[in-house]
């Protein structure tokens, strides 16, 4: 069976995210579940609506994905996470969700760590191609190289 996935976050990132994911994966919309934690939203409220879309997800296994360590959407996954039959992950970014639902029918422990190098994998500076960061040619005229 697979692994449920609920992602809980500041409003609209949990939507969006499960938005980008079922463009990739659109088999997954009952297995991947999103609430959005808005400023106005009381901590009792939203920890019941965590609870209820847990149970939603009708499966023995949940991985929980939030924002931020620390906020109110991955404070209120902390009072609804077990560890056991439910882990929590924060720091949620789309490469780590993809992983995820790719490999949502491992074991919940595997799951955990493939969320953990998904998301750590894909996070790299870019090399720019812009003019001004490739090599000067011999026949340049200005050869002054100036650093700093």
């Amino acid at each position: 069976m697979n692994t449920g996935i609920l992602i809980i976050a500041h409003a609209p990132l949990a939507s969006a995210l499960r938005d980008c994911v079922l463009h990739v994966y659109p088999e997954a919309a009952v297995g991947v579940l999103a609430l959005d934690v808005g400023a106005a939203d009381s901590t009792d409220t939203t920890q019941q609506a965590a609870r209820a879309l847990l149970a939603q997800l009708g499966t023995d296994n949940a991985l929980v994905l939030t924002d931020v360590f620390g906020a109110t959407p991955c404070n209120v996954a902390q009072k609804v996470v077990d560890g056991v039959h439910s882990k929590l992950v924060a720091g949620v970014n789309l490469p780590m969700l993809l992983r995820t639902v790719n490999y949502r029918q491992e074991p919940l422990d595997v799951l955990v760590a493939r969320a953990l190098s998904g998301g750590a994998q894909c996070i790299m500076q870019v090399a720019v191609t812009a003019p001004q960061n490739q090599n000067r040619k011999s026949h340049d005229k200005n050869q002054h190289d100036h650093h700093q």
